[in-house]
């Protein structure tokens, strides 16, 4: 092999590594952002307020009054107390799945249409779910639980990749 071939190898062997490295890095970025927005706006799980779930035991619509800015979107809430706890200990309350539909992701697939009256807390975690059937079977087949926490990292770069292709889209000229 001749050294100009051997040189050209290795600079495509680092321009990919290069490009993969910041595929890597992106790629990391945008799943820690993956919090359901629904298909236009920025606000979490249709405006309803997550600590609710936890504390009132019932779906409750929030206020854009008692806003709080977390992972990418706006979450709202029915009360400045509600906020303040949510701040304190976002982990604890918000859904799983960054609000995903719960049974999809049992599936492996990303279901971006939720109903946030379709609810369960299973194990002190909040899951929502597409409609209350969903959420039902959620509940009644731990098994769905299990597939789920199995295949979010799946359905993660599923979102990523559609995140990435959308941006590129956008951002050509």
């Amino acid at each position: 092999m001749s050294r100009y071939r051997l040189k050209h190898i290795m600079q495509v062997a680092a321009a990919v590594a290069a490009v993969a490295l910041l595929l890597a890095s992106t790629e990391s970025a945008a799943a820690d952002n993956m919090v359901n927005t629904g298909y236009f706006g920025d606000v979490a799980i249709k405006g309803y307020d997550p600590v609710a779930y936890f504390t009132q035991n019932e779906a409750v619509e929030g206020s854009p009054k008692f806003n709080y800015h977390w992972l990418g979107a706006n979450w709202h809430f029915a009360s400045a107390e509600h906020r303040d706890l949510f701040i304190k200990d976002p982990a604890k309350y918000a859904p799983q799945y960054g609000g995903y539909c719960a049974d999809g992701v049992s599936y492996g697939t990303v279901t971006t249409n939720i109903d946030p009256k379709a609810w369960r807390i299973i194990e002190g975690k909040l899951y929502i779910n597409y409609d209350p059937g969903a959420a039902d079977g959620f509940e009644k087949i731990p098994a769905k639980v299990v597939d789920s926490k199995k295949h979010w990292n799946e359905v993660q770069q599923t979102l990523v990749t559609e995140k990435l292709d959308k941006d590129w889209q956008h951002s050509a000229p």
